[in-house]
């Protein structure tokens, strides 16, 4: 047990929100005044209890997390997923002691860092500098600790030309990196990181994620929330899984992250009508995309070397000879890496007026772990395109053993390479 440095004992949070009722077209002034009369009343009671005054006609209470238990051992990189809305910032928010939890208990053995959301912890009249021995002052570290830290904070947050600027001139990026900087250097035995890395560019982010790598190594205990799958996988150790405000799953990362992709899917139907499309648009035009895994459950996240399945929906306004379908994949920053054609693979055909449904199994892919952009075209064969659209939406794949020799691709999630091609390497000279 005196290794546990985080325990939540059947945590839970409530919070009571207010509804405005229809207005009628036609009210008496006596329910007027009844109605006036019963929320200055509840409003009055909730002041001299020291509630929140809420305002609405009817309340409603809401629970974001709800009997939630669990352990966090010293030096744990926790990675916690699941859904916008799960609770997975409300129970950051509980342990980093911004927000007090409704029912159950807490504890925590440690100096807790946090970085929750831009900004967090500073005050936005002083400047950088004097941010930094602030936090460091409120993390409970004298001024020479903070002071042998200082430049180091400094030199990883690049903000040396603005130090004495307050930071409420700062921009968003300018914020996160020395937030992150002070959150990572002032020794916390406990850092607390929301999705707030995402506002950083790839480079920041590269450098945030090896820092975190090197705070784990030195035996400082992490919880990490993101919706990056990859990168979920490439830091963490073990992971849980929230649905609705309850643990749903917690264990060793990848088996968390595997009932996510199962779980949690992207819309099974992107209705491609509501974006921008390009070509002539005089025969075909594209309808809806689905994407499904190899167990035909909708998602956008897979393991390298598993299969994805793409449903594309066309309606052909007027027959098409020599007909050409295809799915495009581009790299985060909108550049063309892969081409999936329908000629390519000997399917021709000419399109019958009408609506149709064209499926594409695309057997072990081989991109590296990272987030990838799907645009899809119709035309006939060696034309310019009759209906494309660009950005359909994105699909995220996560590093697994695929060649079976215990390949490390996390660790290149962020390098720029995005394709893996199997190869063969032997020692054909040793010269000594």
């Amino acid at each position: 047990m005196s290794d546990i440095v985080i325990k939540a004992e059947n945590i839970g949070k409530k919070y009571t929100i207010g509804h405005e009722s229809q207005r009628e077209s036609y009210t008496a002034l006596r329910d007027v005044f009844a109605k006036n009369a019963t929320a200055i009343w509840r409003k009055t009671k909730d002041l001299l209890r020291g509630n929140p005054v809420i305002q609405g006609d009817t309340l409603e209470e809401v629970w974001a997390l709800k009997d939630v238990n669990f352990e966090v051992r010293q030096g744990e990189v926790v990675g916690i997923i699941g859904r916008n809305g799960a609770g997975k910032s409300t129970l950051l928010k509980i342990f980093s002691r911004i927000t007090e939890p409704s029912s159950g208990r807490v504890t925590i053995n440690g100096r807790v860092a946090s970085l929750l959301e831009v900004g967090t912890g500073f005050h936005p009249e002083l400047t950088g500098r004097e941010n930094i021995y602030l936090n460091g002052t409120i993390l409970g570290m004298t001024r020479s600790e903070i002071k042998s830290k200082f430049n180091e904070i400094v030199a990883f947050a690049e903000i040396e030309q603005y130090l004495d600027t307050p930071v409420k001139r700062y921009s968003s990026g300018m914020y996160v990196r020395l937030a992150f900087a002070v959150a990572a250097h002032l020794e916390p035995e406990i850092l607390l990181i929301d999705e707030v890395l995402a506002v950083g560019d790839a480079v920041f982010q590269k450098k945030c994620l090896g820092k975190m790598n090197a705070v784990a190594k030195e035996g400082r205990t992490v919880l990490f929330v993101s919706h990056n799958m990859s990168t979920v996988m490439g830091l963490c150790e073990s992971g849980i899984m929230l649905d609705s405000g309850r643990v749903a799953v917690i264990g060793p990362v990848k088996d968390v992250i595997s009932q996510y992709t199962m779980d949690v899917s992207s819309e099974n139907f992107l209705d491609l009508d509501k974006l921008l499309h390009g070509g002539t648009g005089a025969f075909a035009r594209l309808k809806f995309m689905s994407i499904f895994n190899e167990q035909n459950k909708p998602t956008s996240t897979f393991s390298m070397g598993s299969t994805a399945i793409i449903q594309l929906g066309v309606s052909c306004i007027r027959r098409m000879e020599n007909f050409e379908i295809g799915v495009k994949i581009s790299s985060w920053a909108g550049v063309a890496i892969h081409y999936i054609v329908s000629t390519w693979e000997g399917m021709r055909c000419d399109l019958e007026v009408g609506d149709h449904v064209f499926e594409v199994e695309i057997p072990r892919i081989m991109l590296l772990p990272g987030k990838y952009l799907l645009g899809a075209w119709v035309m006939k064969e060696g034309n310019p395109a009759d209906d494309h659209v660009q950005e359909i939406t994105t699909i995220e794949i996560v590093g697994s053993d695929v060649n079976g020799c215990g390949a490390d691709f996390e660790r290149y999630a962020y390098s720029g390479c995005e394709v893996y091609t199997p190869s063969h390497w032997t020692i054909v000279k040793t010269t000594n």
